[in-house]
């Protein structure tokens, strides 16, 4: 990989031979390691190196993509040569003069070095640890992956970018069962770093905590249905402004006019005391990388400023059509995939209630303490969201736990409808997916008021 430079610039030349606005070479080499363990015993280890090269040309609003696992120079003149064939466009000046960039995140215990015993160790205890906890937990599965990639990205402007990126993802679910009813309570930990984050983050504490949230709602009521006020915690993470926001906001879906929020840039679509961010900069968030999958830095950008619509996610293709200020979000799953506009680490910003406030309060309404899975349509915002872990607020206290309650509402209108927001902040991680590719990811949020939400039950 790192003989690209020397002959970077031949390959751009030919890929670019009839004509095209932008070339690209991207190389990556991922090393990486995934565990799992269920029935209480290893159901799976896998490990392996993948090194691979995709070849991008951008001509107008077209993009022609080829990738192969050959990296030599020979393989990626041979990827040129195939996307060449796909045009027939005007020529333009292009810049091969590349100075480059050097970037790592650091990396104190590569996962490479860490004996796969000790891996599996960490899982073994975990699930002894969800099994003792209650004796209605029947199921447990653990799972453990981690992955050193190094890319490097060469382009027709002139950048050549080098830079390493760390994974790591330790996953508990567990289920319970009594006298009918099942839940599952699920806990994932994990960040953009090396062995080392299981220093700050203790996966026994993760497991544990899973087994509580599985047990502690089969004991649960019902859940009411109807409209409600709806206080969110800042232990549910961001996940309602990851799906019924965030996706609205990235370029792509507002160059397709498949967003609520097409057309809407200056407007005020959220109360003044919403600020919604996008942030690749933040130490070692799941969703953090020092430059993107493009080669462009990433940054903190404001999506939202206090309540007013003033910047997209993008990437190279939609930053240059749309002429927006690059904001370092153009990601790919691996080599075998071009770039697309995609969330990092989305949030909404803290505010200046005081939590426990917001919850003392509120007459009525349900507290959702932890999210479950949800959809949304981002053509309208329409959203429904499980709640993993829920309870009636009754005079300013959350004390009845209830069990089976969705949210359903409309991700602009949640917008325009929240009251209070906290000055606290809490994340949460997951793998977000989108065109068939996944990559990582996290998001947060203070704690918020909805004024009123329709809360779907089973009472």
């Amino acid at each position: 990989m790192a003989d690209l430079l020397a002959y970077a610039g031949e390959v751009l030349e030919l890929a670019l031979s009839k004509g095209g606005d932008l070339g690209e070479i991207f190389l990556e080499e991922r090393v990486s390691a995934r565990i799992t363990f269920e029935d209480g015993k290893v159901d799976r280890v896998s490990s392996g190196t993948d090194v691979g090269a995709g070849l991008r040309l951008l001509i107008g609003d077209r993009t022609l993509y080829a990738y192969s696992n050959n990296v030599s120079r020979d393989g990626l003149l041979a990827l040129a040569k195939t996307v060449s064939g796909g045009v027939s466009a005007e020529k333009r000046p292009y810049n091969f003069d590349f100075k480059p960039e050097r970037h790592a995140m650091p990396v104190k215990v590569p996962p490479a070095e860490v004996p796969t015993a000790r891996k599996v160790a960490m899982l073994v205890t975990a699930d002894r640890i969800v099994r003792v906890h209650d004796r209605r937990i029947v199921q447990v599965m653990c799972s453990y992956a981690d992955s050193l990639r190094r890319i490097v990205i060469a382009n027709s402007e002139g950048r050549y970018v080098e830079d390493v990126q760390p994974q790591v993802l330790f996953y508990v679910s567990a289920v319970a069962s009594d006298r009918g009813v099942m839940q599952t309570g699920r806990q994932p930990i994990g960040g953009a770093m090396g062995f080392e984050f299981f220093d700050l983050e203790d996966p026994d504490a993760a497991a544990l905590k899973a087994a509580k949230q599985a047990t502690l709602m089969l004991d649960a009521a019902p859940a009411p249905t109807g409209r409600m006020p709806v206080v969110v915690s800042s232990e549910a993470g961001g996940t309602m402004v990851h799906e019924a926001v965030g996706h609205g906001l990235e370029a792509d879906h507002i160059d397709k006019q498949v967003s609520k929020y097409c057309g809407r840039l200056g407007e005020m679509i959220a109360a003044p005391d919403v600020t919604v961010v996008d942030d690749g900069t933040l130490p070692f968030k799941r969703g953090s990388s020092s430059v993107d999958d493009e080669g462009t830095p990433t940054c903190r950008a404001v999506l939202v400023d206090k309540g007013r619509l003033v910047a997209f996610m993008n990437d190279l293709r939609t930053c240059r059509k749309m002429k927006l200020e690059p904001s370092g979000n153009g990601r790919r799953q691996s080599y075998e995939h071009k770039p697309v506009p995609r969330m990092r680490n989305t949030m909404i910003a803290p505010g200046n209630a005081d939590p426990a406030e917001i919850l003392a309060s509120t007459p009525r309404g349900l507290y959702v303490k932890m999210m479950g899975g949800g959809q949304v349509n981002t053509l309208n915002g329409d959203f429904v969201f499980e709640v993993s872990e829920g309870y009636l607020i009754e005079n300013g206290k959350a004390e009845k736990a209830v069990r089976g309650a969705t949210l359903i509402g409309n991700g602009p209108d949640v917008l325009m409808n929240i009251d209070a927001v906290g000055s606290d902040l809490g994340f949460g991680i997951g793998t977000c997916g989108k065109d068939g590719q996944w990559v990582p990811v996290s998001d947060a949020q203070p704690t918020l008021r909805i004024k009123e939400l329709t809360i779907g039950g089973t009472a």
